[in-house]
C-alpha cells in the first residue's frame, strides 16, 4: 500500500437526506427504459409492406365479390407474415434493456461517515465509492485514493490490457477492477455516465431495412402496377367482348392473385426458418430471420479484435532467454496446458533455463488461475491478467503452481511501483537461502545497477524486446538472484537477466484461414480496434490484411477521413462513435456492412450495421444489439452463415422465376386466348385452383434447396442489384412464354379435335407450371442421390389434385371444368412436359443458368476484397 492511502483521511462522504434529495432532483442512477412502441404501430409497419398491400386490396375486392375462400387463404398468408415481422421487431427492441445487466447491482459507499451497501440506482453526484478488485464501477468516478489499481476498461474500449489509474483520474463506469482498491467521488450518473452515453448511441441507432427487404418492397411496387393493369386490359377486353361485369370483374381479381406471388412470404420465411436451423446447427444463432439472408449480400466484414479474432485473454507467446534462444507457447485461454516450440519443432522436455525463467515469473506474481465449474466453463485467471498469463505459462512450462510456490514461500515484496515500473519479491528457497526476484519493463529492469550482465546479453535482450514490442506483444523482463540473507526488496541490484517474455492477446485458431476465406468470397475484411496502432498492425499482419507499408487508420488523429475508411484494412484507437461513422461511409458506398464484436462499446454498431455478429461469450448488451450471435465464439462461422445466406438468396430467386413465370403464363393466355378463338380461356375458379397448387406447396418447397457449387467462390451481389437483377427478368420471360405458348398450342389442338378445350388448357397450363419447378431446381450436391424429397412430393400431390379436377365429380362443379378421357389425360401430359424439358435442355447447352449469371458475377467489384 502507498504511502498515499496509509495518510489519506477518512471520508465522510454525503449524509443520508442530502443522498435523499439529490435522488428526487436528479433521478436514479439507471439507463432510461425506451420508449416502446404500441402493438396496433407494430402491426401498421408490417402491413405498409406492398405486397402486403396488394394482398389485402385484393382480399377486399373478393369479399366485395362474395368470393370468401380466397379471402380466407389471402388473410391467412397475411396474418402469418405480420406475426412473424412484429415478433421479430420485439426482440430487437431488447438491446438497450440488455444494458442495466452490466450495471452494478449494489454499491459500497460512505454516508453519514459510515460505510453502507445500496443499490446502485441509488448513486448521486457527490456520493464516495469504495471499490475492490473483481467491483464493477457503478457510475463515473473521480479517484481521490488508490492503490495498485487496476480497470479492465475493454468492454468500453477494446482494449485488452487492464489499465492502471491513481488520484484525480476519472474512471467509467461498467468497467471492473481487476486489483488493488480505491475510492472516488460519483460524478455523472445513470444517462450522462459513459455507459448512459453509449446506451444514447444504441437508442438513436436504428436497424436499417435489410437488402432482401429493399428489394422485395420496390419488387412488390412493381408487380402491383403490372398486374391491376394487366387485369384491367383483360376486364376491359372482357366487357368488349359482352361478357358479364360481375364475372369479369372476379376474373380481373383472380388474374391479380395469380400474377402476384402471394406465398412468396411464406418461402421466405420458409427459407430463412430453415437457414436460421442450419446456422444453429453450425453454433451460429440468428435473432432476427431476415439477417439469415443479409449475410449473403455482405460485401465487407469490419471486426472487432478483442474477443472476436482474438482470445480475449492475455497469453505468453514467446520467451527468449539473455543468449537470445527464443521460444514461442501455445495452449488456450488460461487453461495451465500447451506445449513449447523452438524453431518449429514441440519440446518433449522445457530445458532449465526455461524452467528458470517461467518459475520466476510465477512467483514475483499475485494472481491465480481458477479451474472450470459447472457454471463457468472455463480456466479463469483471478488478478492482474499480466500476471495470470504468468501463471498460465509456467503451467506449460510443466511447473504446478501451488507446490512450487508452497516450496518457496514469500518472506518480503516490494509492489510494483509506477515510478520504477517494477514488482520485487523475496522467496526462502528449498535450501533454505533467499531468491530475489524482480519484474517489469524491459528498460527498467535490464539496467545497472540492478542487473549484471554482459554488454553482448543486455544487447540481444534489449534487440529481443524492441522486435516483440514491434510484433504488438506487451514486454516483462525478469531478473533474479539468489542471496544468503534477506535483502531489501525496495532497492535490489546485482541480480542476473533470466529473459523476457512477450504478453499479448493470441488470435483464435484458424483465424487467418478465416480471413483469407472472407477475401476468396469476395467480402473485404476489416480490423477495427481500440488497440494501440502497432498492435493492430501485428494482428492484421498475422491475418494476413496488412503488410509493411500499409497504412493504419487512427480514430485518434482528428477523425477519419473517406479516404482512410475505403483505402484501409486496420483501424486502431477508434471510439464507438467514430465505429459508427465507419459503416455508415462504406454504407454510403454501396456496401453491405457486417460488424462483428463482444463489448459494450460495441454495441452501437452491431446495430448500425446492416448485420451485427456478436460473440456468445461476450457482453450482454453486445449479443441483444446483434442479428447473429457466434455460440462458439468462431469467426469462421460466419462464413458458414454467409455461405447459408447466399443458398438462401439464391433459392427466393429461384421461386420467384417459377411464380412469376406461371402467373405471367396465365395472364398471357387471357390476353391472348380470344385471338384463337377461345373467348374465355379459363374461368375465375379455375385461375385460383392453379395458382393455389402451384404457387403453395412446390413454391415453398424450391425455398429448400440446395446450395449451388462455388457459391462461395463468388462475389456479393452488389446491394444496388434488383431482386431481379443478373437476366432474372429475360429468364422469366421467356419461361412464362413458353408455358404460355403450351397451354394455348393444347387449347388449339383441342380444338382442332373437337375436345373439351378450356379443361385442357386449364390442366396443360397446371402441370406446365409444375415441370418448370423441377426444372429450376439446384444442381445436386455430389454424392446426394436425391436432393430436396420434399420438392418431389409437393410437385406430386400438386398434379394429382390438378388431375383431379377434370376427374372427381365434387372439383368439377366447382371449378366449372368438362370430364377428360384418360387418353386426354395423357396427351396433357405429354404437352405440359415440353416447357421443363426445353428448360433443362437450354440449360446443359449453356452449362447452366447459374453459370451464365456466374460468369459476370465473377468480375469483382469495386471494394470487394483487398
Amino acid at each position: 500500500m502507498s504511502a498515499e492511502s496509509r495518510t489519506a483521511p477518512a471520508p465522510l462522504g454525503l449524509t443520508g437526506s442530502e443522498a435523499a434529495d439529490r435522488l428526487r432532483l436528479e433521478g436514479p442512477n439507471t439507463v432510461a427504459a425506451p420508449a416502446q412502441r404500441g402493438l396496433a404501430g407494430r402491426v401498421l409497419r408490417q402491413l405498409a409492406d406492398p405486397l402486403i398491400a396488394l394482398l389485402l386490396a385484393a382480399a377486399v375486392v373478393t369479399a366485395l365479390l362474395r368470393d370468401y375462400p380466397d379471402t380466407v387463404v389471402i388473410l391467412l398468408v397475411v396474418a402469418v407474415n405480420t406475426v412473424i415481422g412484429v415478433v421479430q421487431e420485439v426482440r430487437a427492441d431488447r438491446a438497450i434493456a440488455a444494458l442495466d445487466q452490466l450495471a452494478a447491482p449494489t454499491a459500497r459507499v460512505v454516508r453519514d461517515g459510515a460505510d453502507q451497501v445500496v443499490p446502485a440506482a441509488d448513486l448521486v453526484r457527490d456520493d464516495v465509492v469504495k471499490l475492490e478488485a473483481g467491483d464493477v464501477v457503478p457510475a463515473d468516478l473521480r479517484l481521490e485514493h488508490a492503490s495498485r489499481f487496476q480497470l479492465d476498461e475493454s468492454a468500453l474500449t477494446g482494449e485488452s490490457v487492464p489499465v492502471g489509474h491513481g488520484s484525480g483520474d476519472e474512471i467509467p463506469a461498467g468497467t471492473v477492477v481487476t486489483t488493488g482498491r480505491a475510492s472516488g467521488t460519483v460524478i455523472r450518473t445513470g444517462a450522462a455516465s459513459a455507459l448512459g452515453q453509449i446506451t444514447e448511441l444504441v437508442r438513436a441507432t436504428r436497424p436499417s431495412a435489410t437488402p432482401l427487404q429493399r428489394r422485395l418492397a420496390g419488387l412488390g411496387r412493381v408487380l402491383g402496377l403490372t398486374a391491376v393493369a394487366l387485369s384491367a386490359v383483360v376486364f376491359v377486353l372482357g366487357l368488349a367482348a359482352g361478357r358479364p361485369v360481375v364475372q369479369m370483374a372476379i376474373t380481373a381479381v383472380s388474374l391479380v392473385v395469380a400474377a402476384v406471388p402471394e406465398s412468396l412470404p411464406a418461402v421466405v420465411t420458409l427459407a430463412l426458418a430453415l437457414g436460421a436451423r442450419r446456422m444453429a446447427a453450425s453454433r451460429a444463432i440468428p435473432r432476427r430471420l431476415h439477417a439469415v439472408e443479409t449475410l449473403g449480400s455482405v460485401s465487407v466484414i469490419a471486426s472487432d479484435k478483442t474477443g472476436t479474432l482474438t482470445e480475449g485473454r492475455m497469453a505468453v507467446q514467446e520467451a527468449v532467454l539473455p543468449d537470445a534462444v527464443t521460444f514461442t507457447v501455445t495452449g488456450t485461454g488460461y487453461e495451465p496446458a500447451g506445449t513449447v516450440h523452438r524453431d518449429g519443432q514441440v519440446l518433449a522436455e522445457t530445458p532449465g533455463q526455461l524452467r528458470d525463467l517461467a518459475l520466476a515469473g510465477l512467483l514475483c506474481n499475485d494472481a491465480a488461475l481458477l479451474p472450470p465449474t459447472p457454471e463457468r466453463p472455463d480456466w479463469m485467471g483471478a488478478g492482474d491478467p499480466l500476471e495470470a498469463a504468468l501463471v498460465a505459462f509456467a503451467a506449460r512450462c510443466g511447473l504446478d503452481p501451488q507446490p512450487v510456490r508452497a516450496q518457496w514461500p514469500r518472506v518480503d515484496e516490494q509492489p510494483f511501483d509506477q515510478d520504477t515500473r517494477r514488482m520485487v519479491t523475496v522467496h526462502r528457497t528449498p535450501e533454505d537461502r533467499y531468491l530475489v526476484v524482480c519484474k517489469g519493463a524491459p528498460e527498467s529492469i535490464l539496467a545497472a545497477p540492478l542487473v549484471q550482465a554482459t554488454p553482448q546479453e543486455l544487447e540481444q535482450l534489449l534487440a529481443a524486446a524492441h522486435r516483440l514490442a514491434g510484433e504488438g506483444l506487451r514486454l516483462l523482463a525478469v531478473a533474479s538472484a539468489v542471496v544468503d540473507s534477506p535483502p531489501d526488496p525496495a532497492h535490489p541490484s546485482g541480480l542476473r537477466p533470466v529473459g523476457l517474455v512477450g504478453i499479448g492477446d493470441p488470435l483464435r485458431g484458424g483465424a487467418r484461414q478465416t480471413a483469407e476465406g472472407f477475401e476468396t468470397a469476395g467480402v473485404r475484411f476489416m480490423l477495427i480496434t481500440g488497440d494501440h496502432p502497432a498492435t493492430a498492425a501485428a494482428i492484421g499482419g498475422r491475418l494476413g490484411i496488412w503488410t509493411e507499408g500499409d497504412h493504419v487508420a487512427r480514430g485518434d488523429n482528428g477523425g477519419l477521413t473517406a479516404e482512410e475508411i475505403t483505402g484501409s484494412h486496420v483501424f486502431a484507437r477508434t471510439q464507438p462513435a467514430q465505429k459508427l461513422d465507419i459503416i455508415a461511409a462504406l454504407q454510403e458506398r454501396g456496401h453491405v456492412v457486417a460488424m462483428t464484436g463482444d463489448g459494450v462499446n460495441d454495441a452501437p454498431a452491431l446495430r448500425k450495421a446492416d448485420i451485427g455478429v456478436a460473440m456468445g461469450g461476450g457482453t450482454e448488451v453486445a449479443r441483444q444489439a446483434a442479428d447473429l450471435v457466434l455460440v462458439d465464439d468462431n469467426l469462421a462461422t460466419v462464413a458458414v452463415a454467409i455461405g447459408e445466406g447466399r443458398r438462401i438468396y439464391e433459392n427466393i430467386r429461384r421461386f420467384l422465376r417459377y411464380a412469376l413465370s406461371g402467373g405471367l403464363a396465365e395472364i398471357a393466355v387471357m390476353l391472348l386466348g380470344p385471338l384463337f378463338g377461345m373467348a374465355v380461356p379459363l374461368l375465375p375458379a379455375q385461375i385460383l385452383w392453379i395458382n393455389l397448387l402451384t404457387h403453395g406447396l412446390p413454391g415453398v418447397a424450391l425455398g429448400a434447396e440446395p446450395a449451388e457449387p462455388h457459391t462461395m467462390q463468388l462475389p456479393p451481389r452488389s446491394s444496388q442489384e434488383s431482386v431481379l437483377g443478373a437476366g432474372l427478368w429475360r429468364r422469366i420471360l421467356i419461361t412464362g412464354a413458353l408455358i404460355a405458348a403450351t397451354a394455348l398450342g393444347a387449347g388449339v389442338l383441342a380444338q382442332y379435335f373437337d375436345r373439351p378445350w378450356q379443361s385442357v388448357v386449364f390442366v396443360v397450363l397446371g402441370l406446365a407450371q409444375l415441370g418448370v419447378a423441377l426444372a429450376v431446381r439446384a444442381p445436386k450436391p455430389p454424392g446426394v442421390r436425391i436432393s430436396n424429397p420434399g420438392l418431389l412430393v409437393a410437385v406430386a400431390l400438386s398434379a394429382l389434385l390438378q388431375i383431379a379436377g377434370v376427374l372427381v365429380e365434387p372439383l368439377r362443379e366447382l371449378l366449372g371444368t368438362d370430364a377428360l378421357s384418360w387418353l386426354d389425360l395423357l396427351g396433357c401430359a405429354v404437352i405440359s412436359l415440353v416447357p421443363g424439358v426445353a428448360l433443362r435442355l437450354a440449360a446443359r447447352v449453356r452449362t447452366g443458368d447459374h453459370n451464365e449469371g456466374a460468369s459476370a458475377r465473377m468480375r469483382p467489384r469495386e471494394g470487394a476484397g483487398r
